[in-house]
């Protein structure tokens, strides 16, 4: 199984916050904001994919990046999905190719690192978490979408909350947030690991949460 579970624990999906908190909580919205010192923060939930794409054809949504996946081929009404790229002001595609469907449309194309040469940490359906390490270094000029993430956010005048060197400065400030303000009532607590070394997290087995 892929890094379903693991896209959700980190709050890769719209509807949700990092570390399986929810967006209709205050409390959990308190936690986050405290915990990273982010003063901004989202006031419900965001657009799932299929109203996602209903809002870029709208207009109402005029910037995207498209990370690890190619909606052109993959989601329902392909034309629709077509004419909504084709309407966006700047379309972003992530991917490990040099052309695919969704990449025809893209104003931007960013050379990403494919599951050989990926490093971090992934979780399957079970709860276990595997330390994933590449095999191959990245082709070319493509770099890790972490990597990515942080030049970007860098530019946009974040770069003292995103100056991370490692995978494992990552996954160690993200377990610290799971266990932030927890006392128990949520069963994903990953804070006994926030103090790993980087030797440490290179070697780390595979566990399964809660622990």
């Amino acid at each position: 199984q892929p890094n379903a579970m693991g896209g959700r624990e980190v709050g890769g999906l719209a509807n949700m916050l990092a570390a399986h908190m929810d967006l209709e909580n205050p409390e959990h919205i308190s936690a986050v904001k405290t915990y990273w010192n982010a003063p901004v923060m989202p006031k419900g939930q965001g657009l799932k994919a299929v109203d996602l794409f209903n809002a870029i054809e709208s207009g109402k949504v005029k910037f995207v990046w498209i990370m690890g996946t190619n909606p052109v081929v993959s989601m329902p009404n392909r034309g629709q999905v077509e004419r909504a790229l084709s309407k966006c002001d700047m379309v972003v595609v992530s991917d490990i190719v040099e052309s695919n469907d969704t990449l025809n449309y893209a104003h931007i194309a960013l050379p990403a690192s494919g599951w050989s040469e990926k490093d971090g940490t992934v979780t399957n359906s079970e709860r276990r978490i595997s330390r994933q390490r590449g095999i191959l270094p990245p082709p070319g000029s493509a770099k890790h979408d972490w990597q990515i993430l942080c030049e970007v956010a860098s530019k946009m005048g974040f770069g003292e909350a995103f100056h991370f060197t490692h995978p494992s400065q990552i996954f160690c400030e993200y377990a610290g947030l799971t266990g932030y303000q927890n006392n128990g009532k949520r069963q994903l607590d990953l804070s006994p690991l926030q103090a790993l070394s980087e030797a440490q997290y290179n070697g780390l087995s595979p566990l399964q949460w809660p622990f």
